[in-house]
């Protein structure tokens, strides 16, 4: 587990922590199985994973962690860095709408945005 958590991550948890969207009880930097993922609600089954400039080298990588993870019954959903900085109201409700209706993985965009805040 990583002991500095990044800004997104750390912008996100006020959002996550405290069971502030509709109740559900996210975890921080979260073991499963052999990955450490970012953010998870065990309850709904659902993994939050952020993702910096250093992701758009390692798309297949992170394709094969959430096959992986899909493959353990959770969905994954992946933003961007700058998608927490410019849309946090966005990735609020993407991430409600998700644990209410069982939203299926998120693909990441194409293709990734401009290096800015991470």
């Amino acid at each position: 587990m990583r002991q500095n958590r990044t800004d997104a991550e750390k912008r996100l948890w006020e959002k996550l922590r405290r069971k502030r969207i509709d109740g559900y009880r996210f975890r921080q930097q979260a073991p499963i199985g052999k990955y450490i993922v970012d953010f998870v609600c065990f309850e709904a089954k659902l993994v939050i994973e952020l993702d910096g400039g250093q992701h758009a080298i390692r798309a297949d990588q992170d394709a094969d962690r959430t096959d992986w993870l899909a493959s353990q019954g959770f969905r994954v959903l992946r933003f961007w860095n700058n998608e927490v900085f410019e849309n946090i109201e966005g990735v609020e409700e993407v991430v409600r709408a998700a644990l209410h209706s069982g939203v299926a993985a998120r693909p990441l965009p194409n293709p990734p945005p401009s290096r800015g805040r991470e």
